[in-house]
């Protein structure tokens, strides 16, 4: 018993971050209509500017270590919001307007690019992070097996599901958050209205765009370290994962990852390592194609 509670608390973590990144991709997913690789390569690529900016802050600054995870973790904001900025307006919504199926390749070759940068940068070296926050809590005592996360992971829970409800409410009752569910409804009709279907474009990619940096700095922050090829995994793993509640409703998406999240722990803690990924993946294939429904899109 206390080895499984220890696997759900274990979750909680990696359940907040799916949700996270099924969350923000969702609030992009929605006005490109397009499955889009370009999330998972800026949430790959806010991890590793975290990790070369705070490297470069400790080893060639002499910062203390809260300063040096400090300007690590503001230039990857900086850069990464940056990033989806630019792409959102010079590439995404110009390709969504005429030729929305390129959206699919371009993102690719976007994603391959933003890895290739960070890679370049780094001079193919693998970053970490000293740990922190590391002492250990025990949620339930017991002598021959205590039930604990860090502090590191408490703080990455709760600071991502915040981020979610802060985030879902931002676009429930603010004015922007109509218009964005305006456009992801009827653009042209939300045109017809007075909305201004770009703008709310590129700030829907822009604020993607941040919810992607956050994610990828506090996982950094968790993990130690990025690899250059978490851009590109993670962007596939999204995809899946943002679909399994729905990738135009953003707290059904966060739902749906979370249960992702949680399966793939109790698989990692029960089952063998190897079919971990085949096995996920499969039924999400399985569980895609039984509940496809036929739409229009155009």
């Amino acid at each position: 018993m206390a080895y499984f509670l220890q696997q759900l608390a274990s979750a909680l973590p990696i359940a907040a971050l799916y949700a996270l990144l099924a969350f923000g991709y969702s609030v992009a997913f929605s006005v490109t209509r397009r499955a889009d690789l370009t999330y998972g390569a800026l949430f790959g690529f806010a991890g590793q500017i975290f990790l070369l900016f705070a490297d470069f802050a400790w080893n060639r600054l002499w910062l203390v270590l809260p300063a040096a995870l400090a300007v690590g973790a503001v230039s990857a904001l900086v850069y990464t919001l940056g990033a989806g900025l630019l792409i959102g307006r010079s590439v995404m919504h110009r390709l969504a307007a005429t030729s929305a199926n390129t959206v699919v390749v371009v993102s690719l070759g976007i994603a391959l690019v933003l890895m290739e940068v960070s890679r370049i940068a780094a001079q193919t070296r693998s970053l970490w992070l000293p740990p922190f926050l590391n002492t250990p809590v025990t949620l339930w005592s017991d002598p021959r097996f205590p039930v604990t996360l860090t502090v590191v992971q408490l703080v990455n829970t709760a600071l991502m599901l915040a981020i979610i409800g802060a985030g879902q409410l931002f676009l429930a009752r603010s004015a922007w958050g109509r218009a964005w569910r305006a456009v992801s409804d009827d653009a042209g009709a939300a045109a017809l209205c007075g909305v201004d279907g770009r703008r709310i474009f590129i700030a829907a990619y822009g604020f993607s765009a941040l919810l992607a940096a956050i994610a990828g700095i506090l996982a950094t922050a968790y993990y130690g370290t990025m690899d250059f090829g978490a851009g590109l995994v993670f962007g596939v793993k999204v995809l899946f994962i943002a679909a399994i509640g729905g990738q135009t409703a953003p707290v059904l998406a966060a739902l749906g990852a979370a249960v992702m999240g949680l399966s793939e722990t109790l698989w990692s803690a029960y089952g063998p390592m190897l079919w971990r990924d085949f096995v996920i993946f499969s039924f999400l294939v399985l569980l895609l194609v039984l509940t496809r429904k036929e739409q229009f899109q155009p």
